[in-house]
């Protein structure tokens, strides 16, 4: 801890001090538990699209199943090839000036080449996997959103700490023994005066 000079003024900045510090520590909670709860709603959500992603991998599935018994295998392979898959585009929110995402509606598809032997399960294989892409495209920005509330919360904590056990105890103990050594140099001072007035 630094070394002040007892004196009134010092009293007085180091009041200020705390007071600005106490504001700061405020603050700091506050953004902590908006960061948890934001962090919770985000959790609810990264869990209803994780369930909702493992519903669609099983209809994927599915409809792979179906279009392989329609074509078989190898003649599914055949089928002209799609456009090369598009992420899709990601929306963007602000949060305690952290930047939140998540997939936006799924790109349209452009019409590609006619197959030889079109059949509504190929048609619905492919389908089921395009929804697939972007399901998976919003989880992953969901668990990206999860990580950097994480992230800010840790930093947030750690600051609220550092100024609720370390900082704020220290300038505490720096004002009283400043008021202590005030109250001495005081009464010193009293004595002195009493004691000159005395030899008179």
């Amino acid at each position: 801890m630094r070394e002040i000079m007892p004196t009134r003024s010092a009293a007085l900045e180091l009041a200020d001090e705390r007071k600005l510090m106490r504001q700061g520590y405020e603050f700091l909670d506050e953004k902590r538990v908006l960061l948890a709860s934001e962090m919770l709603r985000q959790l609810k959500i990264y869990k209803e699209r994780s369930d909702r992603l493992v519903a669609l991998s099983e209809r994927a599935a599915q409809a792979l199943a179906a279009a392989v018994e329609r074509h078989g295998f190898d003649h599914l392979q055949l089928y002209p090839k799609p456009q090369p898959p598009q992420m899709p585009p990601t929306e963007q929110s602000l949060f305690l000036s952290l930047v939140m995402l998540s997939a936006g509606e799924p790109p349209k598809v452009a019409a590609d080449a006619a197959a030889i032997d079109p059949s509504p399960e190929a048609k619905a294989c492919r389908a089921a996997y395009e929804v697939l892409l972007w399901a998976s495209a919003d989880l992953a920005a969901r668990a990206g959103n999860l990580n950097r509330l994480a992230r800010e919360y840790r930093r947030t904590e750690r600051r609220a700490r550092a100024l609720e056990n370390v900082l704020l105890p220290e300038v505490d103990q720096a004002i009283k023994m400043v008021d202590e050594q005030l109250d001495m140099m005081e009464r010193e001072e009293t004595i002195r005066t009493r004691w000159s007035i005395g030899l008179r």
